[in-house]
């Protein structure tokens, strides 16, 4: 069986819509244009001039590179097809002259991914849930919002302190976690996202805007007791409460919660808990 694996280009969409891969409505052939350029690269392995297997890669901050977007045609399985073309997507992440470290986010639900990640030399490095709700007022204890913080130096501060320092993972983007460092945040990114300390000064709350299929409002609140921070939950209201006012379109609660703190919930709690996501990777 012959095998060749090259970038897709436009031409190559008739071929991936072609493919079984038993996705019902598969974003990646809606959004193909969007996903196969920029700082996006979608790959392809063929056999005999057919598509059988797909992946890609996303760089994020100049110098991380998530991969994803894995799938194989039903009827070629069980020729770890995915396994040699996500290990050169891999090594052309690395010849990106920028790319400090190359990871994968999958579902610990989704056990083929995970294998084939293992494979291709990617280790366990972070496990959260990607919870989202849409009011998450049944949370609120009675606490004032806590105080905006808007010195960007004290800003870096936070994020060496809680996650630079630590090369702690920190969520990036909704589904796009990461390993913290200096070069991760620019000073006018920063700026952009809103942070919030409590009145003791020794918990972070950081807001901001992101847009994955829905608009939503990322909450970071990198410490285990979710229940036990008064004010807490006001503040991320009333983020939303802004957001949302600004948006004008519905507007969803994103929180990477670690197992810990999905289940210290109540059981009544407003967030939907999907499989946890798995970060996987490795630096250069």
């Amino acid at each position: 069986m012959e095998k060749m694996i090259r970038p897709l280009t436009k031409e190559d969409l008739p071929k991936l819509k072609a493919m079984e891969t038993g996705i019902e409505d598969d974003y990646v052939i809606r959004v193909f244009d969007r996903i196969s350029s920029g700082n996006n690269k979608l790959f392809g392995l063929f056999t005999n001039d057919q598509l059988v297997s797909v992946g890609g890669l996303t760089v994020f901050a100049k110098h991380y590179a998530m991969l994803g977007r894995m799938r194989s045609d039903l009827r070629y399985r069980g020729n770890d097809l995915s396994t040699s073309l996500m290990s050169q997507v891999l090594e052309e992440a690395f010849k990106l002259p920028d790319i400090k470290w190359v990871g994968a986010n999958t579902q610990e639900e989704n056990i083929p991914a995970q294998r084939v990640l293992k494979k291709i030399g990617l280790a366990e490095r972070h496990i959260s849930y990607g919870a989202s709700a849409l009011d998450v007022s049944s949370l609120e204890n009675g606490g004032t919002p806590w105080k905006r913080e808007e010195d960007i130096s004290n800003k870096r501060q936070w994020l060496r302190k809680l996650f630079i320092d630590s090369a702690a993972v920190f969520p990036y983007e909704c589904y796009y976690p990461f390993p913290a460092s200096e070069e991760m945040f620019d000073d006018k990114q920063i700026a952009g996202w809103n942070f919030f300390v409590n009145p003791q000064g020794d918990r972070l709350l950081i807001t901001k805007k992101d847009f994955k299929k829905y608009n939503y409002l990322q909450a970071v609140f990198p410490f285990e007791d979710v229940l036990d921070q008064p004010g807490l939950w006001e503040t991320i209201a009333l983020a939303h409460q802004q957001l949302a006012s600004e948006l004008r379109k519905e507007t969803h609660i994103w929180m990477d919660l670690t197992k810990q703190q999905a289940s210290a919930l109540p059981e009544n709690h407003p967030f939907n808990l999907p499989s946890p996501w798995m970060l996987f990777g490795k630096g250069k």
